[in-house]
């Protein structure tokens, strides 16, 4: 149908001048690219607010996952990435501890010890930014591509940085609304500019590379469903740095909810 369409409007440009059917040519190639005929109406599958890609085979997935819809509450993910980085952590400190080594130290790096756990941490980010769900099996992406490209290991001392550094260059590139670091540092418990340095580091480490195509997003997907089927006993809960009860930088808290579970934000 769309074949006999493109002939019938292409046949009267041959009888025209050449500076009408170049206008006419420049028009129709507009509406090629903004209509929304079947054939392109794929390529919106690649990135979105909604999420990603369309029903498919792996949409028992998504909902299992809670990022296309879920009940009230956190949607799955939040759980799942939560318990995938404290084992990711308690592995690598337990390796280190039996080999004596500190690891590499980076500027994601803090002198605290933890206080919230990371599902807690997650849970915050998710309820004051408004975020897609997905925005955090990306940021799950943009995390080992970070980790695989440098001699960076997760533990609890960097967890807390590289997790809120990743799922906010998640939800610019995903979302189509978002806020700006200002707003993501109060969220996060650090300041607005330790959060820019944070996202200047890891973008250099990808090289600016923020794209995730459809199937690098199932992949992922299905290995953190894989990882959620898996139940290993967590020794103790990984916590998040600097939250402290009574404790209240009015300057980091301002314009967003200050409490969660009784604890207080302020940056380092």
């Amino acid at each position: 149908m769309h074949f006999f369409s493109f002939f019938w409007f292409l046949f009267p440009l041959l009888l025209l001048d050449q500076e009408l059917r170049l206008n006419l040519a420049a028009s129709f190639l507009y509406l090629i690219i903004f209509s929304p005929f079947p054939s392109l109406c794929s390529l919106k599958m690649i990135m979105g607010a909604e999420g990603f890609g369309t029903k498919s085979a792996i949409s028992r997935t998504y909902a299992n996952m809670g990022l296309e819809e879920y009940d009230k509450g956190h949607p799955k993910i939040l759980s799942i990435l939560a318990s995938v980085l404290e084992r990711t952590v308690q592995k690598n400190e337990k390796a280190m501890k039996g080999s004596k080594e500190r690891g590499v130290v980076t500027v994601f790096h803090g002198t605290r010890s933890p206080v919230l756990t990371v599902q807690q941490y997650i849970e915050r980010i998710f309820k004051y930014s408004n975020c897609s769900p997905s925005c955090f099996v990306v940021a799950y992406v943009y995390l080992e591509r970070f980790l695989n490209l440098t001699d960076c290991l997760l533990t609890s001392l960097n967890v807390h940085r590289i997790l809120i550094t990743s799922i906010v260059l998640a939800v610019k590139f995903v979302d189509d609304d978002c806020y700006n670091n200002a707003y993501y540092a109060k969220v996060g418990g650090i300041t607005t500019a330790e959060l820019n340095k944070l996202e200047m580091k890891f973008l250099a480490a990808l090289d600016f590379r923020l794209h995730v195509s459809v199937e690098s997003f199932d992949k992922y997907c299905l290995q953190l469903e894989k990882e959620d089927n898996v139940k290993l006993q967590i020794d103790r809960p990984i916590r998040i740095f600097a939250w402290g009860k009574g404790m209240i930088n009015k300057d980091i808290v301002s314009n967003c909810s200050p409490t969660v579970g009784g604890y207080t934000c302020r940056a380092f």
